[in-house]
């Protein structure tokens, strides 16, 4: 199982992924958290769970574009759903690999 190396290494994975989806990061923090595997706000701040550094690349990338894609769709309709499926493919294979880990 590939997993982060440290903070950085998924730090820089997240402003690649931004760059690509054209979004600005205003704030980035890596932290513990109870009931989430990351959270975002309208004014551009993101948060991931620390234990993501810890569990698999692709699946922290799918917690990486989830977050990012909803600072254009605040939902989880169609098009939020074209746009994971456009970026990681079968992306419901990862949601539900994610979903079975327990935090």
């Amino acid at each position: 199982m590939r997993t982060w190396r440290d903070k950085q290494e998924f730090k820089t994975r997240v402003f690649e992924w931004a760059d690509r989806l054209d979004v600005r990061v205003r704030s980035l923090a890596i932290r513990p958290m109870r009931n989430k595997w990351a959270s975002c706000s309208t004014n551009g701040n993101l948060n991931f769970n620390n234990e993501l550094l810890g569990i698999n690349k692709k699946l922290g990338e799918y917690v990486i574009v989830h977050e990012l894609l909803h600072f254009s769709v605040p939902n989880h309709g169609k098009l939020w759903k074209s746009l994971m499926r456009a970026h990681l493919g079968n992306y419901e294979r990862l949601e539900t690999r994610l979903r079975k880990m327990s935090m």
